[in-house]
């Protein structure tokens, strides 16, 4: 019988074992909800995604197990192949991991790569350099360069002790990736020592096969460790940073053909950015309807919105997907503001919002369909002019990642459009003519909207920028 082939596998070890008993939160910082998700499904979406990666092991904990393993069968991640308990610690964890592919290795070359579960943003980059450098080196690891100055203290009188050079100095990540016998032996003489102090997998290569070169990968800023719950802003903001901007649509006319056949309801479309997207949304096929003030839908109205989504449904059998693009600007400071502009601008650009989301919900539930809103780029703070109108496209932003996760056990996803200036009739009005070089153009948004709808995420604030 002929031997078998040996085979080069890289193998992705998501660290995903900790309880968070000690954290800001409350439970595992791996299941923590961002955009949508928990935590690691982004982590696991990462590594599922790259070409270089063959398969991958996801060690946690007993009260992670059950939901982390509904994830990988609900999510589709078939590289997924082993679902381990992990230990006390770090290290004990990766040992789980290299003890579950020893056999293999005897015939396989198998090379290990290590990432904290959560760390959700790793990007594509960061991954391909690292599993590159592993034909080069046996140990590999992940750093960004030090921002901060960095000093020594002593722990008991906490008094300065020393500032070393920050010019050499590192921050360091995951993911950290070995070939199986250089991890192997290095942990077997780690765990074998009663003196041992284990930072990561990168740092017991270093201290117990210190003749192992270890290669440095340029890291990723956004490729942030979930410890503080002020990291969740900074992990969604850098989500948000990876979307579109201005240039090509993701998936490309691809992603856009799924569009057909779908039934698509767009909330004032009948100008600018709205009319845009019902022009664009029937060149792929979907079936639009269009509604806007000027064909009598009154947003403002509960009862007018539930007439809407009840007859659509009557004449095209289901609702796919909703596009509310409403919304009137009116810049005055607040005092010089008669009291039904005011109110004016709360009913249709907020109430008008929720009234969409309450009447299109039964609908989207039963299509497992789409939500998409509108905010503006003032909503992220005040300003002078704009009190009303930039409060209450904060408030969607809110609306938006609350029903995300209120309606997420329903496949119901819920995202929210956050465009830079953009040249529609409203903004003329407000700013008169303006210099074209400035400003998106209403196709291009609705472009990237489309897109959204198209796609997979919920509870993303996707800004779109030129």
């Amino acid at each position: 019988m002929a031997a078998l082939e040996n085979k080069t596998l890289n193998i992705a070890v998501l660290l995903a074992a900790g309880k968070g008993g000690e954290t800001e939160f409350n439970g595992a910082k791996q299941l923590v909800r961002l955009a949508g998700k928990a935590i690691v499904e982004h982590s696991m979406a990462a590594f599922q995604g790259n070409d270089r990666i063959d398969e991958i092991i996801v060690v946690t904990n007993d009260h992670c197990r059950l939901i982390i393993e509904k994830i990988i069968l609900s999510g589709g991640f078939s590289k997924v192949r082993k679902v381990l308990l992990g230990g006390k610690s770090r290290a004990e964890s990766s040992c789980i991991a290299i003890e579950a592919v020893r056999q293999r290795a005897a015939r396989d070359t198998i090379r290990l790569i290590f990432h904290d579960a959560i760390r959700p943003l790793v990007s594509q980059r960061v991954i391909n350099e690292v599993v590159d450098a592993l034909d080069a080196y046996h140990a590999v690891s992940t750093a960004i360069w030090t921002v901060d100055t960095i000093v020594r203290t002593d722990p008991i009188s906490a008094l300065l002790q020393e500032i070393p050079d920050r010019r050499d100095l590192k921050s360091s990540q995951t993911p950290q990736a070995f070939s199986f016998d250089v991890i192997q032996r290095a942990y077997a003489l780690a765990m074998a020592d009663p003196n041992k102090v284990l930072i990561d997998d990168c740092d017991v290569v270093h201290k117990y096969l210190p003749e192992e070169p270890v290669y440095m990968v340029e890291g990723d800023p956004a490729n942030l460790k979930l410890e503080r719950r002020n990291d969740l802003q900074i992990l969604d903001k850098f989500l948000q940073l990876r979307s579109f901007e201005q240039g090509s649509v993701p998936g490309g006319s691809l992603e856009l053909s799924r569009l057909k056949n779908k039934v698509l309801v767009v909330i004032g479309g009948t100008s600018g950015i709205g009319k845009e997207v019902v022009s664009l949304a029937q060149a792929y096929q979907a079936k639009v309807v269009c509604v806007s003030r000027r064909t009598g839908f009154d947003v403002r109205s509960l009862d007018s919105a539930r007439a809407l989504f009840h007859d659509v449904a009557a004449q095209q059998g289901r609702v796919d997907i909703v596009i509310n693009t409403a919304g009137i600007l009116i810049r005055q400071p607040l005092v010089d503001m008669n009291i039904s502009e005011v109110y004016e601008i709360m009913d249709v650009n907020y109430r008008g919002t929720v009234n969409v989301a309450i009447a299109a919900f039964p609908y989207l539930k039963a299509s497992a369909g789409c939500l998409l809103n509108f905010t503006s780029s003032s909503y992220t703070y005040g300003r002078a002019l704009y009190s009303i109108y930039s409060s209450s496209k904060a408030a969607i932003v809110n609306l938006t990642q609350a029903l995300a996760d209120e309606w997420l056990v329903h496949s119901v996803r819920v995202n929210c459009i956050n465009p830079e200036r953009t040249a529609t009739p409203m903004r003329r009005a407000a700013f008169g003519i303006e210099p074209p070089d400035t400003l998106l153009q209403p196709k291009s948004v609705a472009l990237k909207a489309l897109a959204v709808a198209c796609g997979g995420g919920t509870g993303q604030i996707i800004d779109i920028k030129q």
